[in-house]
């Protein structure tokens, strides 16, 4: 005797509708920045590739992983910033938000390294179009890696991982925030569909061994998965850097296609999303209405926990 479809039953608690966004069409930017041993110059750096970004029509900017230090366990404790306490204690979101409330955008303002007592994260900042800091996402998944001959770092020797996921309503729809190598990580993404996302960004910096493999595969498993947009931005590549960037940053659309995307060198892409596209190619191909909650279930653990209480 078969079983019914009970796709309803397939997430726990059931799947949010999409939201209606507050607008169908823009276009977002990504800055591929090369990032150096001078804090002072990324900041810099960063606000001008923010400004191009914006001169070029993008109401979203998103920016690279790590952007204002170098990639590395010995770099993380001697750039990281107080972002709570603001202002003179964290310069790099200072600008962040003196900038996305200037020019009116919505800021995924890559990821530093964050200051918070004695712990160290890895932690993107999204600011609003009121120059506000709208949501912070700490990394959940450490990059531990050991491919011997090719690449061992172990992010977990000086950070520790974020314990929750994080989405945010802005004027440009609802986000899903992930860094590197959560990209890595299905459940997230499915979570982030499971509430509502229209889009998901991922500052990343994948490395030369995992790059060529992984970085494009990955975001468009996310996008096809979920049927919603995937967009990454990593620092450009240095050669000479102790940890190298693949770079590639990415816009990926609801139907697994590459969008527009960057080579390995510094570069500012600007693209267009439309989130009529999402409606289209879930009608297209009912992925939610095929699932099969009597056979599989996702939870969404922090979303039961509050469902639990009420």
């Amino acid at each position: 005797m078969s079983s019914a479809f009970k796709p309803e039953q397939a997430r726990l608690p059931p799947a949010l509708a999409l939201p209606t966004p507050p607008l169908t069409k823009f276009k977002i930017g990504l800055c591929q920045l090369m990032v150096t041993p001078d804090k002072e110059r990324n900041i810099k750096h960063a606000r001008k590739a923010i400004e191009e970004a914006v001169q070029k029509g993008a109401q979203l900017v998103v920016l690279p992983e790590i952007w204002n230090s170098p990639y590395s366990n010995d770099s993380f404790p001697v750039y990281a910033e107080d972002i709570d306490a603001g202002h003179d204690a964290s310069p790099s979101t200072a600008m962040l938000a003196e900038v996305s409330g200037r020019l009116r955008i919505t800021l995924v303002g890559g990821s530093i390294p964050e200051r918070c007592g004695d712990k160290l994260y890895n932690t993107c900042c999204v600011f609003g179009t009121d120059g506000k800091l709208k949501a912070k996402h700490r990394k959940i998944h450490l990059f531990d890696i050991d491919i011997p001959g090719k690449i061992t770092f172990m992010e977990s020797k000086t950070l520790t991982a974020g314990e929750t996921p994080t989405i945010v309503d802005t004027d440009v729809g609802r986000i899903g925030i992930g860094i590197c190598y959560d990209i890595c990580f299905q459940e997230l993404s499915m979570i982030y569909a499971s509430r509502g996302a229209h889009l998901l960004c991922y500052p990343g910096a994948f490395h030369m061994t995992t790059g060529p493999s992984h970085w494009e595969l990955l975001q468009r498993a996310r996008a096809a998965d979920n049927q919603l947009y995937v967009a990454t931005c990593s620092p450009a590549r240095d050669a000479g850097a102790g940890y190298i960037a693949w770079g590639h940053s990415t816009l990926v659309g609801p139907f697994g296609e590459v969008m527009a995307t960057t080579e390995h060198n510094e570069d500012i892409i600007v693209a267009e999303i439309d989130y009529s596209m999402l409606e289209q190619r879930r009608t297209n191909l009912p992925l939610a209405k095929q699932q099969r909650g009597d056979l599989y279930q996702l939870v969404d653990i922090q979303r039961l926990d509050a469902h639990c209480r009420l």
